[in-house]
Formats: structure tokens, C-alpha cells, sequence
């Protein structure tokens, strides 16, 4: 007897040892797996994108020659334009071309680290609160979302926006162990930046950060009146400098503010980039608008493009939302779990209800920026279910959201007809499995529990994460990038959303996406791709056109180069992406008369004409925007105006199939 007795607490401890190695042991595979397939899948083959967004490439590249054009984010380092966000994700671009030179790689890497440390950063996060599974989950979301590996590997703002977004989070939750302002100041600080990244966009998760530490932070409500005053002071010092900088620097001194109608940082920020975009009254933009334009409407993220952008776990983290707060209902005021709950539940839910209502332009890569309250979401949901899988409920939550998941999984993957179709079938299978799994009894087998758990995971995972390889295996390029699959219709209903709207998420120009630069890669045999052919991008013969630079010949390349230095800009053209092509092709400084759309009114006739008497310019390069594009609201004629002068005054000669104006002679 005193035998057995000595034996049950060595037994006892042996288990506990071996649970502990196990649980060691997955502390430190998780995030190696987790980081390491993220950076596989964020870094291979990305050059394959070339230039990717050529707009954002040639700013990178005007950065990385002059310190100007750095600060300011010119389009050119002439500095006669900047493009039409603030600079922040240039500003890391530029370092990176500064240090390693122009190439693919040194634009598109560093949107790949923001990537990779986002994942990081919300694994941390969501651990912290739920253990190693539920960062994994939520990790996994992140990395494996369709939109994620689509602008994780590419150049827009978008991915340091989110790596932003998610720090301000992430130090929220920390700031509320101790109520600590260290904490709440270097969320501000985030925000700033985030706001320095994409202006308003930035600080829509500000109303859910400050409600969430008001509510769940300790000590006084004085106490936390004033912690939110410290982050919204770090807030407005880290992103005024650079706003008063602007504001103070003389006009004459500075490039002109592009995608503003006054050379007015504030008309960008209030207007192009700010309440035009809910409204739908952006002066200069081309495409439509008005009420309920390109789309909007209140089920716009599960419509077309979006649907199968992001909103593959949308219905598993509202379920999981529900399930969270329900079992937090009757905690103390500070508990951490309902604070998580709320912050990202409350993210998802206000930024995805101004996405789906704003009317102004929208683009469906947007929204990468809902994929980390996703992720969140749904790793502690099935991380609380997990440790709490002894209770019926949560085992019929996770065994509901997995079901619902199935359930829209199979609607998206309808849209898609012949893309991948054995996917279908199997996520089924793996749903049925892990459902089966949640209503065993809390009694069944340690086996039989880990096998539901890991097909409740898989069920979750795997189509969008087929989706998120086939986006990484093919490249991108343009304005208006997209992901897999492709939709064929439009709607949550069909063709049409359930109120006769339009419910999903056209681009810039109804019915047009970039064309793909390469043929899918053979190592991805067995999955379905868009795929494509080499395209010059355009609307007309080497330049390009509104949405993406083309291809420049050799010719006009070395006349470009020739005696590049004694120019301020080696050429002049209509339009950004226009002026790109030939920038990047040459390595040379050149103008984007009219900024992006070509209808800002920079510079004017008389601008022109001043610069071309000061030997400031030496080619005007004619391109199919040389009239200004159609469709556009209001906005500018300066550029149509200088096409008529140049053409009426200089000669002109074809170099690479493209008519060239020289505007030194005479």
C-alpha cells in the first residue's frame, strides 16, 4: 500500500514533467513553423512581381537619390510632385534601394519583413492572453488569408499600415496589466505612424482603442482619462512634425502636395484621402461615385472580389466574438480576455463597417487591414475552446463557427467554378470530422480530442490558405492588384446584392484588373491560377497607361540617359504611371505632369513653359493620357493644355515606337 502510494506522485510527476517538456517543446516549434512558413511564403520567387505598384517603385527610387524628395515623398527627385499619400512606407523603400540598389528586391523585400513581423507581433500578442495554440491560430489567419500574401508581397502602404495597426494593439492589451502609460504612449506613437502611412485610415481603430482602455485598464477613471490623453498626445507628436514640416515649408521650396487640387497638405488629408473617400466627392478621381458608388453597401465584404479577398473567417470570428463575451459576461471590469474580445472584436466591426459604406474609391486589397481582428478572433476562440473543451459549450461554439465556416467556405468557392475543385469536398470531409469531434463527450479520448481539434483547424485553414498560395505562386502588378480566386460574379446573391446594389469591389476603372506578367510557376502543378502573358500594361504603345507602367525600348531608354545630368528631369509625360516606366527603365528623374491621374494642376502652362526656358526638362514623351482621361470629376486641364504647346511647338521624332519631343531645340 505504501508502495502504491509512493508510486502514484512519481507517476503524477512524470506526467508533469513530460506535459511540461511537451508544452516547451511547442513553444518553440509553433513559432518557428509559424514565422518560417510566413517567410517562405512572403519571399518566394517575389521578383517574379518586377516593379509591382510602379508608382510606388519610382518614389522608392526618387527617395533613395535625393533626401528631399525622401522627406517629402516626391514622386520624382526633381521634387515637382509627391505621390498621394504621406511617405512613411516610402520612406522604409527608399532606405532599402538607397542600400541595395534599384531592383525588385529591394522594393518588394521590405513589405515582406513588415509581413513577417505582423505575424510575429500578433502571435505575441494573442498568446500572451490564450497560449501557444491560439497565437498560432491567429497567426496563421494573418499569413494565410488570401489579401495578406497578396500585399505582404507587394508595395503599396497597406502592409506597414497593418504591422501598425497591429502594434498599437498589441501595446493597448499591454498597457492594461498595470495601466501602464510606457505602453499606451508607444501606441500613439503607432497610430501616428500609421497615420503618416495612410492618413485617415490610420486612425480609424483610435474610437475602439480608447473605449477598450477606458473600460478594462486599472486604477480611477481620472487615472484613465489621462492615459488616454498621453496616447493621444504621442499620437499627434509622432504624425504633426511631419504634418507642421509640410505645412511651414515654404510652397516654393517644396514639391508640389499630389492627389490635392491646392498644394494643400490638409485638402489631401480632409479630401482626395479623407472624408471624399466616404463620401465619394474626391475632385480628380476617375470611375464612379455617388450614393451607394462602386458598390458600397452593407454586405460589400462578402460580395465578388472581397468575399474571396477576406471574408473566408468572418463569420468563425463574429461566432467566436459572441462566444468570448458570453463567457466573460460576469467578469470584473478589467478582465483581459473580454478586453481582447472587444479590441479586436470592435476593430473588425467598425473598419469593416467603413469599408463597406464608404462610396468614394475602394479597392478590395484594402482590406488586409480587417485580416489581424480575424486572426485574433479566431486563434482565442479556438484556444479558449481548447482549454475549456471539458464544457459543452465551448465545444458547440468552435463545433458552430467550423460548421459556418464550412457553410461559406463552399458559397465562395461556388463563385469559382473549376478552380481547385477537390478543395470543396475536402474541407467538407475535415468539417464533418471536426464537428463529429466537438460532440463527443469531454470523456472521449485524448487522441480522439486532438484529432478534432486539429480538423476544426484544418476545416478553418485550408481554403484560404490555398488561396493565399496560389496568390503568393503568381505575380502582381499594377494599381489594382488581386487575389485568388476570382469571383465570377458580383454579389452574395448573384450577380446583384439582395437590394438590387452592387455589392462587390470594382477597382479604379470599372471592369479592369492587371494583367499578369508571367505564366503561373510549373512547381505549383495541381493548383488553378488566373494566370497570364507578358503584357506591356497598357493603354497604349510603350508607356502604359492609368494603371500600370509598360515595357520602354532600349532606344528610348539610352536618349533618356544621355547626358541625364545636366537635367533637372530627363523627360516629361501625362500621367504617374506613365512617367514611372520611363523613370525606372532609365534610373533618371522624370516629371508626372498632372500627378497620378494626370488632373492635378501642376504644374500649369506657364510652369512649363518657365522650366523648359531654364533647360530644366529635356524630352516631352506623348503618351495615350496626353488629353487627360475620361471620366474624370472635375480636376485639372493643365495636362491637355501643355500637350498643345509641346506638340505645337517642337518638333517631334519616334524613339522606341513612342513620339518624342525635344524640348531643347531652339
Amino acid at each position: 500500500m505504501s508502495t502504491q502510494a509512493v508510486a502514484r506522485p512519481a507517476a503524477s510527476r512524470a506526467g508533469a514533467v513530460r506535459g511540461t517538456e511537451a508544452r516547451g517543446l511547442g513553444e518553440a516549434i509553433a513559432p518557428a513553423v509559424l514565422l518560417g512558413g510566413s517567410g517562405l511564403l512572403f519571399l518566394w520567387n517575389l521578383a517574379a512581381s518586377g516593379w509591382a505598384n510602379s508608382y510606388y517603385s519610382a518614389a522608392a527610387l526618387a527617395g533613395s537619390h535625393d533626401w528631399l524628395a525622401f522627406l517629402f515623398g516626391s514622386f520624382d527627385a526633381g521634387n515637382a510632385i509627391t505621390v498621394d499619400k504621406t511617405p512613411a512606407s516610402l520612406w522604409v523603400m527608399s532606405l532599402s534601394v538607397r542600400l541595395f540598389g534599384l531592383n525588385s528586391w529591394s522594393v518588394l523585400v521590405p513589405q515582406a519583413i513588415e509581413g513577417v513581423a505582423a505575424v510575429a507581433l500578433l502571435y505575441l500578442t494573442v498568446r500572451r492572453q490564450a497560449g501557444v495554440l491560439a497565437g498560432f491560430v491567429a497567426g496563421a489567419v494573418l499569413a494565410l488569408t488570401p489579401v495578406a500574401a497578396l500585399m505582404f508581397r507587394f508595395n503599396n502602404p497597406d502592409a506597414l499600415l497593418t504591422l501598425l495597426l497591429v502594434a498599437a494593439a498589441s501595446f493597448t492589451v499591454r498597457s492594461l496589466d498595470h495601466g501602464s502609460l510606457r505602453w499606451l504612449a508607444l501606441a500613439g506613437g503607432c497610430i501616428g505612424f500609421a497615420f503618416l502611412t495612410k492618413m485617415l485610415e490610420g486612425l480609424t481603430i483610435v474610437p475602439v482603442l480608447a473605449a477598450v482602455y477606458l473600460l478594462a485598464a486599472p486604477g480611477t477613471l481620472r487615472g484613465r482619462v489621462v492615459g488616454v490623453g498621453v496616447a493621444a498626445l504621442a499620437t499627434i507628436v509622432s504624425a504633426g512634425w511631419w504634418l507642421a514640416l509640410v505645412i511651414l515649408w515654404p510652397a516654393s521650396g517644396r514639391p508640389y502636395i499630389g492627389g490635392s487640387q491646392t498644394n494643400s497638405i490638409l485638402d489631401l488629408m480632409l479630401g482626395y484621402n479623407g472624408f471624399g473617400r466616404l463620401t465619394g466627392a474626391e475632385v480628380g478621381r476617375v470611375g464612379g461615385g455617388g450614393p451607394f458608388g462602386d458598390g458600397s453597401g452593407w454586405l460589400r465584404l462578402f460580395g465578388g472580389e472581397l468575399g474571396s479577398n477576406v471574408s473566408w473567417l468572418i463569420p468563425a470570428a463574429v461566432i467566436a466574438l459572441a462566444g468570448l463575451l458570453w463567457l466573460t459576461r460576469h467578469r470584473p471590469r478589467t478582465s483581459l480576455l473580454r478586453a481582447h474580445a472587444l479590441l479586436w472584436g470592435g476593430w473588425l466591426l467598425l473598419l469593416g463597417l467603413v469599408f463597406s459604406l464608404m462610396q468614394g474609391i475602394f479597392h478590395a486589397y484594402y482590406a488586409v487591414a480587417l485580416v489581424p481582428p480575424i486572426g485574433a478572433l479566431v486563434g482565442l476562440g479556438v484556444g479558449v475552446a481548447w482549454a475549456r473543451r471539458r464544457h459543452p459549450l465551448a465545444r458547440g461554439v468552435l463545433g458552430v463557427a467550423v460548421a459556418a465556416s464550412v457553410a461559406w467556405a463552399l458559397i465562395l468557392l461556388g463563385r469559382s467554378p473549376g478552380w481547385n475543385p477537390w478543395l470543396a469536398p475536402t474541407v467538407v470531409a475535415l468539417g464533418a470530422a471536426a464537428v463529429l469531434g466537438m460532440l463527443a463527450s469531454s470523456r472521449a479520448r485524448q487522441t480522439i480530442q486532438r484529432a478534432a481539434l486539429a480538423a476544426s483547424v484544418a476545416a478553418l485553414l485550408l481554403a484560404p490558405a490555398v488561396g493565399a498560395v496560389a496568390t503568393a505562386a503568381e505575380p502582381h502588378a499594377g494599381a489594382i492588384p488581386a487575389s485568388a480566386p476570382v469571383a465570377q460574379d458580383r454579389g452574395v446573391f448573384g450577380a446583384r446584392g439582395p437590394f438590387g446594389r452592387h455589392v462587390g469591389a470594382p477597382g479604379l476603372v470599372r471592369g479592369r484588373r492587371p494583367t499578369s506578367l508571367v505564366a503561373p510557376p510549373q512547381a505549383f502543378r495541381g493548383f488553378t491560377f488566373r494566370g497570364g502573358a507578358p503584357s506591356r500594361g497598357g493603354l497604349g504603345p510603350a508607356l502604359g497607361g492609368l494603371l500600370n507602367a509598360g515595357t520602354v525600348e532600349p532606344q528610348l531608354v539610352g536618349a533618356l540617359q544621355a547626358n541625364a545630368g545636366t537635367y533637372r528631369w530627363v523627360a516629361a509625360t501625362t500621367g504617374a504611371n506613365n512617367a514611372a516606366g520611363l523613370a525606372l527603365a532609365s534610373g533618371e528623374s522624370v516629371m508626372a505632369i498632372g500627378g497620378f491621374n494626370g488632373t492635378d494642376p501642376t504644374p500649369t502652362l506657364a510652369e512649363f513653359q518657365a522650366a523648359v526656358a531654364h533647360g530644366e526638362i529635356h524630352y516631352y514623351v506623348a503618351g495615350p493620357a496626353a488629353a487627360g482621361f475620361p471620366g474624370a470629376q472635375g480636376g485639372s486641364n493643365d495636362a491637355a493644355q501643355i500637350s498643345r504647346w509641346v506638340t505645337g511647338s517642337f518638333p517631334s521624332r519616334t524613339i522606341g515606337g513612342v513620339a518624342v519631343y525635344d524640348l531643347t531645340a531652339g
